[in-house]
């Protein structure tokens, strides 16, 4: 199976945790901005938590792509850590008919809060997310 791993990231959070899913599958992780969705792949897709919700140009991405029957794997960093941001992202992709495998997300830099998130714990469990979802 083919993979893809595509993210949007403003404080480079999101980022982080994308090349680590990237690298522990083989792939390359992609800036959502420069990016085009591809046939039969798992794709791995997050965003950081911007207002309950998840970036702009990662909503526009899923809105103007064809996901039905995709299976998809979501991920996300937010200030407070609640997922918010998976969760927004679900909603839409369900309604375009994804295939929703699995969510992860952890906290992220928010200003002065959360220095070091996302931390090597949370590195560890985004391996195992991505390790999960390719079984």
């Amino acid at each position: 199976m083919n993979y893809q791993v595509i993210y949007f990231s403003r404080k480079g959070s999101t980022r982080k945790i994308a090349e680590t899913i990237a690298a522990e599958i083989g792939v390359n992780a992609e800036d959502v901005k420069n990016t085009n969705l591809k046939d039969n792949a798992l794709v791995f897709l997050g965003s950081g938590c911007y207002g309950g919700k998840p970036g702009k140009d990662m909503i526009e991405f899923i809105e103007k792509n064809n996901f039905k029957s995709i299976k998809v794997a979501l991920f996300g960093t937010s200030g407070g850590g609640e997922g918010q941001e998976t969760h927004e992202m679900e909603k839409i992709l369900k309604s375009k008919e994804a295939k929703i495998k699995g969510k992860f997300f952890c906290k992220g830099k928010f200003f002065l809060m959360n220095r070091g998130k996302p931390d090597e714990e949370d590195i560890n469990d985004a391996k195992n997310f991505a390790k999960s979802m390719i079984k």
